[in-house]
């Protein structure tokens, strides 16, 4: 038995791993697209590293484009067995990968004039929304804590990760020559006392483990509360500068949270009185699938829904559906807040919000997730004064903040916190995916000093034989 890295591997996004059989039967677990990643995005989202027809079956941990965005590719290429996950993983899933084809379309199509015009070679999509469609007819649901037998020798189970709705850690038992082998992939692991969703759940002794490492070296519990470092932002810019607030938050939790954050403010009679955008119609079927799933909630939001019905909904609020509505926002010169995807600013209509108030000091673009560096999400946050948009450059005017503290994934507490359930010596190896090197190579001394002895960090497509 082995396992091949082909994505995700000393990155944050394209999460996908292999794992083959002595028999050959072979499972994926992910199939997330290459995010922010610059000139090599394009050419590592159109080459798996492997044979999508001689793929059996995959698992999904959650529906997050990192992690599912590549589905309808691996469809479309001649994959034809069943894809595993949670009934809200599925939900969110249909509504994310159709808005992703029709995003890919659209911003192909913007940015082909652009090249046609100096020459260049035009793009085609990925995938498109038929591809889409044939995809989730492949989906299969699995309740938490089931164990599933997918073939005689490979049973699995999910246990909540606590990321974002429908989000699960993958335990799958291998049965070869006589011996069980156990194997815990952690899909992205979110925070303990989120401000939405219950914790990442205790899972069983693992022989190995896959676990993600994107704040392997952070700590989020410094930064002060989200709901005031909001209100600062809009307040500053919106009653003092008399500029607009642009948020790119992803659609599926990101976005969730900041209207549970801002309607909090309207609870507490000081949300400011200005126009509150969410700019995505994918956003808002997003924010009524969690609705539709309230027994994610944790103890917090079910208390806040005894005095208030809908803890997602406040004064000011409105959600923008046409593309005419969305190219309006920006010739209103009125404070307002835009919140919209993607939360790296690498596509969709938040790309086109900050191309068109980056230029005014007023403004201020707000970053409120992590964002790969290459990304413009990425290069905004770093600093950069000058940063490149659908092939243009744009000097960085606009002021650009952060909320660090607005993330769904661990920290290294929450991360050490999830795998103490494991004794370490039993362990046999723990790989390091989905994150950076530099940060998995500190986490990776965090965790020796936690007694996890044999720690990996694969490389990309690299293959490892499982004793």
């Amino acid at each position: 038995m082995d396992i091949t890295f082909h994505g995700a591997a000393r990155n944050v996004t394209g999460s996908k791993h292999l794992l083959r059989l002595q028999d050959g039967t072979s499972v994926l677990l992910d199939c997330g697209m290459f995010q922010g990643l610059g000139e090599q995005t394009e050419d590592l989202n159109g080459h798996f590293g492997f044979n999508p027809t001689k793929l059996d079956y995959m698992i999904l941990s959650h529906a997050h484009i990192d992690h599912c965005g590549l589905i309808p590719r691996l469809v479309k290429e001649g994959f034809k067995g069943q894809i595993f996950c949670t009934a809200p993983t599925m939900d969110l899933a249909k509504i994310l990968l159709m808005d992703s084809a029709k995003i890919q379309m659209q911003d192909i199509e913007y940015s082909n004039k652009h090249r046609a015009r100096k020459g260049q070679h035009l793009l085609e999509a990925l995938y498109t929304e038929d591809d889409a469609i044939a995809a989730l007819g492949q989906f299969k649901i699995v309740d938490y804590h089931e164990e599933y037998a997918i073939t005689p020798r490979i049973k699995f189970q999910f246990t909540d990760a606590g990321h974002v709705l429908g989000s699960a850690a993958v335990h799958i038992t291998v049965l070869e020559d006589g011996k069980e082998t156990q194997i815990t992939f952690s899909g992205d692991v979110g925070r303990y006392g989120d401000l939405l969703l219950k914790n990442p759940q205790t899972f069983p002794q693992a022989d190995y483990i896959l676990l993600e490492s994107t704040y392997g070296d952070s700590l989020h519990k410094d930064i002060g509360p989200i709901e005031d470092a909001l209100l600062e932002v809009i307040k500053h810019t919106c009653e003092i500068k008399k500029g607009k607030v642009i948020i790119p938050a992803f659609s599926v939790g990101r976005t969730q949270e900041l209207l549970y954050a801002l309607n909090a403010l309207e609870l507490r009679g000081v949300l400011p009185d200005v126009p509150y955008y969410v700019d995505s119609p994918l956003s808002e079927k997003a924010t009524q699938i969690l609705k539709d799933h309230s027994e994610v909630y944790n103890r917090d939001v079910k208390e806040v829904m005894k005095v208030d019905a809908d803890p997602f909904a406040f004064k000011g609020l409105k959600f923008i559906q046409s593309t005419i509505e969305s190219i309006a926002l920006n010739d209103d010169v009125r404070p307002c807040v835009i919140i919209s995807s993607s939360g790296m600013a690498e596509a969709g209509r938040v790309k086109h919000h900050i191309k068109n108030n980056i230029n005014n000091q007023k403004n201020t673009i707000l970053m409120v997730g992590y964002a790969e560096p290459n990304s413009l999400g990425g290069r905004l946050a770093r600093g950069e004064k000058e940063v490149y948009i659908f092939g243009d450059p744009y000097m960085v005017n606009a002021d650009v903040q952060s909320i660090k503290s607005m993330s769904a994934h661990g920290d290294y507490e929450d991360l050490l916190h999830f795998i103490s359930c494991q004794d370490p010596k039993l362990v046999k190896k723990l790989f390091l995916v989905h994150g950076e090197y530099e940060v998995q190579q500190h986490f990776a001394k965090t965790l020796k000093e936690k007694g996890f002895a044999n720690i990996e960090i694969p490389y990309q497509h690299q293959k490892v034989v499982l004793e």
